[in-house]
């Protein structure tokens, strides 16, 4: 059967980006397989505590009784391997605060330029069931801002030789973090019953 998720989001970018791997052309959405994603834009409180499958969890569990059906919530993270995994789930915060430039600068007394993006999904079928997590890394290195400034940190993000802002989409959406953790969400809708809307 179909299944029509609530991606729990305000963000643009990302919602096209999901739709873009677990929605691709050409896809029939009548088709047993066929998964169809709607953006809810809700606020969330997000605690500020805790590991990045904890806030995740979190976010989930607060979404599902806000809409009071199955949801999908999302948490980003871009861990730098020289500063023991900082900024990882506060990278928004750090990016609204420093931008592209003051990433970089963070690692400036560092010879290591590694980097993690990591992407969590939760999915919940709704009240009264557990959330279920599915985890994406893509290893890179941290690099001064080339390409498009429009996603976040995709113009500091390099995976082999390309930022993720240089890249097609059509590329990044099929090595990213978010790629990865889809991929994982994609065969596990494959074989659990989830419920149509």
């Amino acid at each position: 059967m179909p299944v029509q998720l609530n991606f729990v989001t305000g963000n643009a970018n990302k919602l096209a980006e999901v739709r873009a791997i677990l929605e691709p052309a050409g896809q029939d959405p009548t088709a047993a397989d066929a998964i169809t994603v709607t953006s809810r834009s809700v606020d969330l409180i997000e605690i500020q505590a805790g590991s990045m499958e904890e806030v995740t969890l979190d976010k989930c569990r607060r979404a599902v009784e806000l809409i009071q059906g199955p949801v999908l919530v999302e948490d980003t993270c871009l861990c730098f391997d020289a500063l023991n995994g900082l900024p990882g789930a506060y990278i928004k915060w750090f990016m609204q605060s420093l931008g592209h430039e003051g990433l970089n600068t963070l690692l400036a007394g560092h010879e290591n330029k590694s980097a993690k993006a990591v992407c969590t999904f939760a999915l919940c079928k709704g009240p009264g069931h557990e959330p279920v997590l599915f985890q994406g890394i893509t290893e890179g290195k941290i690099v001064p801002a080339r390409g498009p400034t429009k996603f976040g940190w995709d113009p500091i993000f390099e995976y082999e030789g390309e930022t993720y802002a240089e890249m097609d989409k059509d590329k990044k959406n099929t090595i990213s973090h978010r790629y990865k953790a889809l991929q994982k969400l994609r065969e596990y809708l494959a074989t659990e019953q989830f419920p149509s809307q």
